[in-house]
């Protein structure tokens, strides 16, 4: 197994993030702002969606990686880091996902 992790993914984002959007993809999407790295990382959404539902193993594994990536620009571009989100989730397995669900306020 790779020991290649979100928070290696991260950090790359941060560095990429930096470069020129003439080299970096990365910098591109960035530069079109949080609603465009959003709208993105919803079409790459649908694209893991799809390929789970009717794709074989291989086509699921990479639009999951896909979005993860997607994912993490994404939270980039509005200054959330995985960390935060990470904090977010160990509160939440304090409690059975039932309950946890219950307390969220409704909207």
């Amino acid at each position: 197994m790779s020991k290649f992790t979100l928070a290696d993914l991260e950090q790359r984002i941060d560095d990429r993030a930096t470069a020129s959007p003439e080299v970096s993809y990365t910098r591109k999407l960035l530069d079109r702002g949080p609603a465009q790295c959003a709208k993105k990382f919803g079409e790459e959404a649908v694209e893991a969606v799809l390929a789970v539902a009717a794709e074989d193993r291989d086509r699921v594994i990479g639009e999951s990686a896909d979005v993860l990536y997607h994912l993490l620009v994404m939270l980039h571009a509005r200054g959330v880091r995985l960390a935060e989100v990470e904090a977010l989730l160990e509160t939440r397995t304090k409690k059975s996902g039932l309950e946890e669900k219950a307390s969220r306020p409704s909207g």
